[in-house]
């Protein structure tokens, strides 16, 4: 109502249009118009609406708070210089303008609050038959920021039905200009390859990446072990895996867990699980006869650091294993039922002692499988 009070036009824009049109709800919904930044500020601020101090405002974003919650409107505008991340840009009142510097056709229509979709350059065709193109030409997309081509493959993941279904000029242009990679930020890298590893066909996407030559850009190890990466990537497919448990079986050691964090500043957390994967995917893993899950629990007992449980999930998801995994996550960790308490009141006095005999109880209790109760255990103590 104050656009059309001002005459301005406001539209929504990119990817919730796109999710819109395929039945999804939209995280976020962006809205574009004709108004500028200041007319903006000038309208809100008389209507009393508040205003989040954010930095887009160069850009041509305001965001305003509504209704407890946040909605960003961005003015038109066409890149006047662009060197392949960040872009200069001028404000327009053209339409087709703005649509034109968008990175993929499904990403780059508007929708009237009408209802009219405004669509410049075929993106409800293509999304309808899930095609990935950019706009108009891909080396000048891709050559105005070079994210574009992690994009290209994080919606490709998205949104196709099947791999493979590329256009040849599309990959081509990818490969000339990978390159370009090197010279984006870590943090933005990861956001987008985190995205591609929880999508579909993402054997195809990241054997392409190899093929097109960006793995080396992105922080990938030279010699990723692809064959491995497909298995598992098989395995986990339905088991909701942290990105991380799908990226370490490109990995050969420890070494590319590194080398990866040092290009892709990656979270403590996101380092740890790798590491964790790479030492133990192999000599950690099921027992054979009746009790597959003792080497598990056998681990998470003795282990003394946090969130042991987490990783040994992801360590679970990654071999496969459906049905462990899911009695991994019923089991209740059991607590050691003696305390030095209950030794000292048994006679052992000297603190030495105590902690010698914890652990013989220990070790005792784990043969055991955890079963033995307090009784059990003490009476074991005076057999010790």
């Amino acid at each position: 109502e104050l656009f059309e009070k001002k005459n301005y036009e406001l539209r929504i824009a990119g990817g919730a249009v796109r999710d819109l049109l395929s039945g999804v709800t939209p995280q976020d919904i962006d809205f574009a118009t004709t108004a500028t930044p200041a007319e903006m500020k000038e309208m809100f601020t008389a209507a009393g609406v508040r205003l989040i101090n954010n930095k887009g405002e160069k850009h041509g974003t305001i965001t305003a708070r509504l209704h407890e919650q946040n909605f960003e409107i961005t003015t038109l505008r066409i890149d006047v210089v662009t060197d392949g991340r960040h872009a200069e840009v001028e404000f327009t009142t053209d339409w087709h303008k703005d649509a034109e510097r968008r990175d993929l056709t499904v990403n780059s229509m508007f929708l009237g609050l009408d209802g009219t979709l405004y669509d410049f350059f075929n993106g409800y065709e293509d999304l309808k038959s899930k095609k990935i193109r950019f706009v108009g030409k891909a080396a000048e997309r891709i050559q105005e920021d070079y994210l574009r081509i992690l994009r290209y493959f994080r919606f490709y993941g998205r949104i196709a039905e099947k791999p493979g279904d590329h256009e040849p000029n599309t990959l081509q242009a990818i490969r000339e200009n990978a390159k370009g990679l090197a010279g984006i930020s870590g943090e933005r890298i990861w956001v987008e390859l985190k995205k591609i590893l929880l999508g579909n066909h993402v054997s195809h996407l990241v054997q392409l990446m190899y093929e097109l030559d960006i793995a080396q850009y992105i922080g990938l190890p030279l010699d990723g072990n692809l064959e491995e990466f497909a298995r598992v990537t098989k395995n986990i497919q339905n088991l909701s895996p942290k990105p991380m448990t799908a990226l370490t079986s490109l990995f050969k050691g420890k070494d590319d867990v590194t080398n990866l964090d040092l290009r892709l500043k990656i979270s403590k957390e996101e380092k740890n699980l790798g590491l964790f994967l790479v030492k133990h995917r192999q000599e950690l893993t099921k027992a054979p006869g009746p009790e597959p899950l003792r080497p598990y629990q056998d681990f998470l007992m003795d282990s003394r650091e946090a969130n042991t449980s987490s990783k040994i999930f992801e360590l679970l998801k990654y071999q496969g294993e459906e049905q462990l995994l899911k009695e991994m996550q019923e089991w209740t960790v059991p607590s050691f039922p003696v305390s030095g308490h209950d030794l000292r009141k048994m006679g052992v006095s000297s603190g030495k002692e105590i902690g010698t005999a914890l652990q013989q109880l220990r070790d005792e209790w784990k043969k055991s499988g955890y079963h033995m109760d307090k009784e059990e255990l003490l009476s074991c103590l005076k057999k010790l």
